[in-house]
C-alpha cells in the first residue's frame, strides 16, 4: 500500500515537472481537432526554412531574422493563451483545447508587423532615419505584439524591464539631474528599435536565426531519438558503482544531456526521472538529491563545446571566433563540473553512503553499444566545430542530417534485429523526425522573443543611454572593480530570476562589460572583454536556481517530493563553487587561457584550478576527509586563492610574474597539511543508509 502511494506521489512529482519544462519549451494548448496539425505544420515549415538558410537558400540577413521572428510570433500567439489560468472568469482568454479565431487574426498582425521590414525593405532603407506614419504604426504594432508574446512565453519579467527602457528613452529628460537622459523622439526611437539592425532585429536575434536555432534542432533529434535515456543509462554504468554513485552519475548524465539542451528544467526532467529516486534509494536525503540534479543541470550551459544560445552571442559581441568562446570558457566549466563531482563525494563521505551494487547498473559495455549511434553526430559536430573549424550553423547542419539519417535507419534495424515488420518502422521513423522538426521550432519561441525583446533593450542603450549607465554604475561602485563586480553579480542574480539565461546576459553584457574592462584599467587591471562578457553569462547562468524564484529547483523539487525554497538555497550553495570562479578569471586572465596557446601550460592551470575549487568546495561544505575546524576554514580559502590567483601570491613574495607557476607548490602543500591534519578525525565506520 505505501510502495503503491509513493509511485503515485513521485507519478504525480513527474508530471508537475513536465508541465513545467513544457510551458518553457512551448508546449502550452493541446488543441483537439484538425488545428491540432496547425501548430506543428508551421513548425516544420520554420525548421525547413532555417535549414534551407544553412545550406542553398541564401539570403539578406535583414530577412532571415524578420521571417524568423515572424515565425516564432506566430507559433506563440497560436499556442499560448493570455493566461495560463483562468482570471476575472474570463474563460476565453486561458482557452487551452483549442486554437480561438481571434488567436489566429492576432498571430498573423503580429507576423506581418516581424516580416514588413523585410516586405518594404527597399522603401524603409531608402526613407533610413525618417520614417512615415505606417512605419511608425506598424513598428507599434509589433513593439506591443513582441512585449505581450515575451510576457505569454518567459513571464512578466522582460517585458517590463524592457517597458521601463522604452518609458525611460521618452521620458529622461523629466528625470531627477543624477538620471536625466536627452530623450529621443518617436521617429527616432522606432526608427532605430524596429526599422534597423541597432534593435530588434539587431545581433542576439541574427545569432538566434542564423546559430541557435540549428543547436536546439539538433538537441531535439537526440532527444527525440532516445539519447537522453542513453547518456543517463552510460553515466549510471561507468559512476553507478561509486561511492555516492548516482549523484556522479546525475552529473555526467546532466553535463551530456546539456550539452545539447540549453534548458534546465528540460534537462532535470530528461535526467532526474532516473537519477533522483536512485539518490534517495543510497540515502541522500530528498532536498540534497533534488539539489545535486538542479547543480548539474543548471551547470550543462557552461559545458563546451555548446553552451547554449549566450555562447554564439559573447563570440558576436567580441567580435571572435567560436571556437575562442570554447576555449575561453573550458577550464572554468571543467573545474566547476570537477568540484561538483567532489562535493557529492564529500555530501556520500559525511552520510557514509555507499554505490550501487553491480546488480543494480546497467552493463557498461552492453549500454555503451547499445546508443553507440548517437556518438556518432556528437563526435561529428565536434570534429566539425574543433578539428575542421568550420562556422557553427556550418557544423550544426552537417551534424543534423548526419543525426537524420540515424533516426531513420535506427527504427528499421531494430525492427529487423527483432523480427518485426519493417515497413512500420519506417513509418515511426518519419513520424518521430517530422516530430523533432516540430519540437524544435517550439523550443526555440522563447529563445527566439528573448533575444528579440533583450534587442529593444540593447538599441535603448545605443541611442546614448549607455554613457549615462556606464556613470551612474561608475559612481554606484566608486570606481572600485571588486565593488562593481559585486554589483554586476547581485544584479545578475535578481534580473536572471525572471529572465532566460540568454535575456540576462544580453542585458547585463550590454550594461556592465564595457564599464568593467574600463574600471578595470582605471585600478591597472586589464581586463579582457571576453572574461567581462563569461562573468555576466556566468552569473545569468546561475540565477536558474537562485531562490526564491530558481524554476529549476521547483522541477527537481517536484520529483524529489522535497521543499522547493530549501532545495534551491541546498542548490545554490553547491553553485557557489561555481560563482568564485567569474570573479578569479577576472583577475587571472590565465583561467581563460587568455594569450596561452601551449598544451602543458593549458593542463597545468586547469589542474591547479581544479585543486583550488575543491579546496573552496571543502570550505563551504564544512567537510574534507573529516568535519573541519573552524580555524582550518580560511587555510582552505587560502588554498584556493593561492592556485587560482598564483599571480597575486607572487607578487606578494616578490616573485617576477613569469615565475608564478612556482607558488601553485605552496598551495599544494598546504593542501597537503590539511589532509594529514584530518585524517585522524576521519569517521571510521560509515553508517549503512536503509535502501529500501
Amino acid at each position: 500500500m505505501t510502495n503503491n502511494h509513493n509511485t503515485h506521489e513521485n507519478d504525480d512529482g513527474l508530471e508537475v515537472a513536465k508541465k513545467m519544462a513544457e510551458e518553457e519549451e512551448g508546449v502550452a494548448r493541446s488543441p483537439k481537432g484538425p488545428s491540432k496539425w496547425v501548430i506543428p505544420t508551421i513548425g516544420v515549415i520554420w525548421s525547413l526554412f532555417q535549414l534551407s538558410i544553412a545550406s542553398w537558400w541564401i539570403l539578406n540577413t535583414v530577412f532571415i531574422r524578420a521571417i524568423h521572428l515572424g515565425f516564432a510570433l506566430l507559433i506563440v500567439y497560436l499556442n499560448y493563451p493570455v493566461f495560463k489560468e483562468t482570471r476575472w472568469g474570463l474563460k476565453f482568454l486561458s482557452i487551452k483545447n483549442r486554437i480561438p479565431p481571434w488567436d489566429f487574426v492576432i498571430a498573423i498582425i503580429a507576423c506581418f508587423s516581424a516580416v514588413y521590414i523585410a516586405i518594404d525593405y527597399a522603401g524603409i532603407n531608402y526613407r533610413y532615419g525618417a520614417p512615415i506614419p505606417r512605419d511608425i504604426i506598424i513598428g507599434l504594432i509589433l513593439l506591443l505584439m513582441l512585449l505581450e508574446a515575451s510576457r505569454r512565453v518567459i513571464g512578466p519579467a522582460l517585458s517590463v524591464i524592457a517597458g521601463f527602457f522604452c518609458f525611460y528613452a521618452f521620458f529622461g529628460p523629466y528625470m531627477p539631474d543624477v538620471i536625466a537622459f536627452k530623450g529621443v523622439s518617436l521617429g527616432r526611437f522606432m526608427g532605430q528599435i524596429t526599422m534597423s539592425t541597432e534593435g530588434i532585429y539587431g545581433i542576439p536575434l541574427d545569432v538566434s536565426a542564423t546559430i541557435v536555432f540549428l543547436f536546439v534542432l539538433f538537441g531535439a533529434m537526440l532527444e527525440k531519438a532516445g539519447a537522453g535515456h542513453y547518456f543517463i543509462q552510460l553515466a549510471l554504468s561507468l559512476l553507478g558503482g561509486f561511492k555516492g554513485g548516482p549523484a556522479k552519475a546525475a552529473i555526467m548524465g546532466s553535463g551530456l544531456t546539456g550539452l545539447v539542451s540549453g534548458s534546465s528544467i528540460a534537462n532535470i526532467v530528461t535526467t532526474g526521472t532516473f537519477t533522483i529516486p536512485l539518490m534517495k534509494k543510497v540515502g541522500y536525503p530528498a532536498k540534497k538529491a533534488a539539489a545535486v540534479e538542479v547543480a548539474a543541470s543548471t551547470d550543462g550551459q557552461l559545458a563546451p563545446p555548446i553552451m547554449g544560445a549566450a555562447a554564439f552571442i559573447i563570440a558576436e559581441y567580441v567580435n571572435v571566433p567560436y571556437v575562442e568562446v570554447i576555449k575561453a570558457a573550458a577550464i572554468p566549466a571543467f573545474a566547476s563540473y570537477a568540484a561538483l563531482f567532489y562535493i557529492t563525494h564529500i555530501e556520500a563521505s559525511k552520510l557514509g553512503l555507499r554505490g550501487l551494487t553491480r546488480g543494480e547498473l546497467p552493463p557498461f559495455f552492453r549500454t555503451l553499444i547499445s546508443g553507440a549511434h548517437f556518438l556518432v553526430p556528437l563526435v561529428m559536430l565536434l570534429y566539425e566545430l574543433i578539428i575542421v573549424r568550420h562556422s557553427p550553423e556550418l557544423s550544426a547542419f552537417n551534424a543534423i542530417w548526419v543525426m537524420a539519417i540515424i533516426m531513420f535507419f535506427q527504427n528499421p534495424v531494430k525492427a529487423y534485429l527483432n523480427k518485426k515488420p519493417i515497413g512500420e518502422a519506417f513509418k515511426l521513423s518519419i513520424v518521430q523526425i517530422f516530430s523533432a522538426l516540430a519540437t524544435g521550432a517550439r523550443n526555440m519561441c522563447a529563445v527566439a522573443l528573448a533575444t528579440a525583446a533583450a534587442g529593444i533593450i540593447v538599441g535603448v542603450v545605443a541611442m546614448g543611454l549607455g554613457g549615462l549607465i556606464t556613470e551612474v554604475i561608475d559612481v554606484l561602485s566608486g570606481g572600485n572593480i571588486f565593488l562593481l563586480l559585486v554589483i554586476t553579480a547581485v544584479a545578475s542574480l535578481i534580473i536572471g530570476m525572471g529572465l532566460p539565461t540568454t535575456a540576462t546576459y544580453i542585458v547585463m553584457a550590454s550594461l556592465t562589460a564595457p564599464v568593467i574592462v574600463e574600471v578595470g584599467s582605471y585600478m591597472d587591471f586589464i581586463v579582457p572583454l571576453m572574461a567581462a562578457h563569461l562573468f555576466c553569462f556566468y552569473f545569468g547562468i546561475l540565477a536558474d536556481d537562485t531562490p526564491p524564484v530558481g524554476l529549476a529547483a521547483y522541477a527537481a523539487s517536484a520529483i524529489a517530493k522535497s521543499p522547493p525554497i530549501p532545495t534551491g538555497l541546498q542548490g545554490f550553495m553547491y553553485d557557489i563553487r561555481t560563482a568564485i570562479l567569474p570573479f578569479m578569471f577576472i583577475f587571472n586572465a590565465d583561467l581563460i587561457l587568455h594569450n596561452i596557446s601551449s598544451w602543458p601550460q593549458g593542463i597545468l592551470i586547469f589542474l591547479m584550478a581544479c585543486v583550488g575549487n575543491f579546496a573552496f568546495a571543502s570550505a563551504t561544505q564544512n567537510w574534507f576527509v573529516a568535519r573541519n575546524r573552524f580555524y582550518e576554514i580560511p587555510i582552505f580559502l587560502f588554498v584556493t586563492l593561492n592556485l587560482m590567483r598564483p599571480d597575486l601570491i607572487a607578487s606578494w613574495i616578490g616573485l617576477p610574474h613569469d615565475q608564478r607557476y612556482w607558488t601553485y607548490l605552496i598551495g599544494l602543500a598546504v593542501f597537503g597539511v590539511l589532509y594529514l591534519m584530518q585524517r585522524p578525525r576521519r569517521p571510521k565506520v560509515a553508517v549503512e543508509p536503509v535502501t529500501a
